[in-house]
């Protein structure tokens, strides 16, 4: 799982059947203290989340695909499964 920050929305005009209704989001990865890491990413949004918001995100075909569309096997490589209300670090 990526711990991330919604960037945006994605808009195509064009896609898949199966994917008609989903929202797509763009999304940094960061890490624990906000600080961006790697590349950004484009995920599908199964929980309404927000520009803004702190997101996990798992990056894994068959999690994906099952979190986002509620059905397995769509080609999906990243799906927003949660949204965080906090983070804790314990030093």
């Amino acid at each position: 799982m990526i711990l991330a920050r919604v960037l945006g929305n994605v808009v195509a005009t064009q896609k898949n059947a199966r994917y008609d209704g989903a929202r797509v989001l763009l999304v940094q990865p960061i890490l624990p203290d906000g600080s961006p890491r790697g590349a950004t990413l484009i995920a599908l949004d199964s929980v309404d989340a927000g520009e803004g918001d702190i997101v996990i995100v798992v990056q894994e075909g068959w999690g994906a695909s099952t979190a986002a569309t509620g059905k397995p096997g769509a080609a999906i490589d990243s799906a927003v499964i949660g949204v965080v209300d906090e983070i804790r670090t314990h030093d």
